[in-house]
């Protein structure tokens, strides 16, 4: 075995020479899938072919992925051979025809999943054989429980376990740290598992990641709990759900939506979390992931009725898509947001401090320390008398220290072309000019986005500045936005 210092991120991926005698005896060829042995381990990788001399005759590459999940030493001997069919990809071919997948069959798939023995191609057909309105309800509650059974669970000693989620597609909305500031000043109980960017410029872990440490493990959640009532932790390292961490990574470039997997996906994650009560935000609006409040309550009549299933309380609260939340769009300027309103200061952007006392007062409503009616005022207490900056602080002390976020060393302002007032923003593309600028790889990176719908222009004036880590980068996401008409349509002003 040779380690080859190739990155194919979680895929497993062993490389092999094509006149190589193990691939001309076993008849391997490029993308086949083949069981890789090494003393008592074992994983399912795909072949990928060489032609040159990088490898030797009796050499086979490992990716980084590979490398760490065997556990070898340079030179060691492995054995390689044909892996057993996959039983359970006849569910997902019997998927693609119209057959529903069966409870027996959505638990075998997962496991398989898990265990590494689908490829790349075989999940992301699983993915587009559920995309749409291909999961019926039963299908939906199958995948989810099926999900559940993959990975480990969090019980907590508190009643009840709040927690908040939003369905996503908004650039900017990042409510979640004042939310959980808010709510664990107030007394209840909330772990915050969080994701990271799918296809966004920036999720919860990465905006959070530049405030504190987030890569925590289950025992280091129990302590931050244990102590302050609260955390925002990243998900990915504590294995709650791993088939779903595994479908969104293959997710990521198909670009596809379903809310059948979007259902089993945050669900799954909340009750292995220990949830009992979770307040889903739904952001509407033409250029949001949801477009329409009549898909929104389809969707919060799925969320509910699946949780409902687990025993889980679910409330979802519709809001405002139709543009950005917040200035930043990216994680360190989201972070920047974030402390602002949490500091109670003159800058703060008031539509991010509304939406998340907003959120915050329903948790508290569900979690009844408040009547319903009275969260608002609550939230808004906490928050104006410093209570919640100070559990904020304390939070991220107890996860490993605050952290400074960093600043982008190179900025450009894009300028309004005419005089007028602004009557439509694009959601979709102010997050691609964010992720073409270097977010959220280059956490400082992304836009600073000042033309909120209504706000009167003079020709000449930035409607928003690009940031970014390198000059390149930066180019990169301006020859970008330069090319957008309809980026922010300025009318006439009366």
């Amino acid at each position: 075995m040779r380690r080859l210092g190739i990155d194919t991120y979680q895929e497993l991926v062993i490389y092999m020479r094509s006149d190589c005698h193990v691939c001309k005896s076993e008849g391997f060829e490029a993308q086949s899938r083949i069981q890789v042995r090494y003393r008592d381990r074992q994983i399912i990788a795909t072949l990928n072919v060489v032609t040159s001399s990088m490898l030797g005759h009796g050499e086979a590459g490992l990716s980084e992925s590979a490398w760490r999940a065997l556990g070898g030493q340079e030179g060691d001997e492995i054995h390689v051979l044909h892996p057993a069919p996959i039983q359970s990809f006849s569910q997902v071919r019997a998927k693609i025809y119209g057959n529903p997948i069966t409870a027996e069959g959505a638990s075998e798939i997962m496991r398989d999943i898990v265990q590494g023995n689908y490829s790349d191609i075989q999940t992301a057909s699983f993915i587009a054989a559920c995309a749409g309105d291909r999961l019926s309800l039963e299908e939906t509650i199958a995948l989810t429980r099926a999900m559940l059974e993959t990975g480990a669970r969090l019980h907590w000693d508190a009643q009840p376990i709040v927690d908040k989620h939003c369905v996503g597609g908004l650039p900017g909305n990042r409510t979640t740290p004042l939310v959980v500031a808010i709510v664990a000043a107030c007394g209840l109980t909330i772990p915050k598992t969080s994701s990271r960017a799918i296809t966004s410029p920036a999720g919860t872990a990465d905006t959070m990641e530049t405030l504190a440490p987030v890569n925590l493990d289950i025992a280091q959640i129990r302590r931050v709990v244990a102590r302050e009532g609260g955390c925002i932790a990243w998900g990915g390292g504590v294995s709650l759900s791993p088939a779903d961490d595994i479908l969104i990574r293959v997710e990521r470039p198909l670009d596809l939506d379903s809310d059948g997997q979007l259902v089993a996906s945050v669900l799954s994650k909340k009750i292995s979390a220990g949830s009992t009560h979770v307040l889903i935000d739904i952001p509407v609006g033409s250029t949001a992931k949801v477009r329409s409040p009549q898909a929104a309550e389809k969707l919060g009549g799925m969320l509910a009725t699946v949780g409902q299933a687990f025993g889980l309380t679910i409330v979802t609260m519709v809001t405002d898509g139709s543009q950005p939340i917040g200035r930043g769009i990216g994680p360190a300027l989201e972070a920047h947001d974030v402390l602002a309103v949490l500091q109670n200061r003159a800058d703060a952007p008031q539509d991010l401090r509304l939406r998340a006392l907003q959120l915050a007062a329903g948790i508290l409503e569900m979690g009844r320390k408040a009547q319903p009616g009275a969260g608002l005022a609550l939230a808004q207490a906490t928050l104006d008398s410093g209570a919640a900056w100070r559990k904020f602080q304390a939070i991220c002390e107890a996860q490993g220290g605050m952290r400074t976020p960093p600043q982008a060393a190179f900025h450009h302002d894009l300028l309004a072309p005419r005089s007028g007032r602004v009557v439509a923003v694009d959601n979709r593309r102010l997050a691609r000019i964010a992720k073409l600028a270097g977010a959220p790889q280059a956490p400082a990176a992304g836009l600073l986005f000042q033309a909120p719908l209504g706000a009167v222009f003079e020709a000449g004036q930035p409607l928003m500045t690009i940031h970014a880590e390198s000059p390149g980068e930066l180019a990169y996401a301006r020859e970008y936005a330069e090319m957008q008409d309809d980026l922010i349509v300025l009318e006439e002003a009366s």
